[in-house]
């Protein structure tokens, strides 16, 4: 008895991540293209809403044309991060070129 006390409560054993790690980096390209996407997006509707407001008399043309540049600039960074393999940290977005 004097073994286990029975204050302490009793911790179940941790089992590790059934996922595989392609999964793993599989998901966190989602995530950041989803993110991106919504980021860049609504930076290119809210430039396009302004130019609108003050350069175009309020169309609705330029804000979809801020819209499509920012889809488009986030596609086209997914569509590089899921050709390229994994991620590397460290370099800030930047490509690594080896001659």
């Amino acid at each position: 008895m004097a073994d286990t006390p029975s204050n302490e409560p009793r911790l179940a054993p941790v089992a590790p991540s059934s996922r595989p790690v392609s999964e793993a980096l599989l998901n966190d390209k989602w995530d950041r293209a989803i993110s991106s996407a919504v980021i860049r997006g609504s930076l290119g509707l809210s430039f396009g809403v302004v130019f609108s407001v003050l350069l175009f008399k309020r169309r609705k043309w330029p804000a979809l044309v801020g819209l499509g540049f920012g889809l488009g600039r986030a596609y086209e960074e997914a569509d590089v991060a899921f050709k390229n393999g994994p991620t590397r940290s460290g370099t800030n977005g930047m490509r690594l070129v080896r001659s």
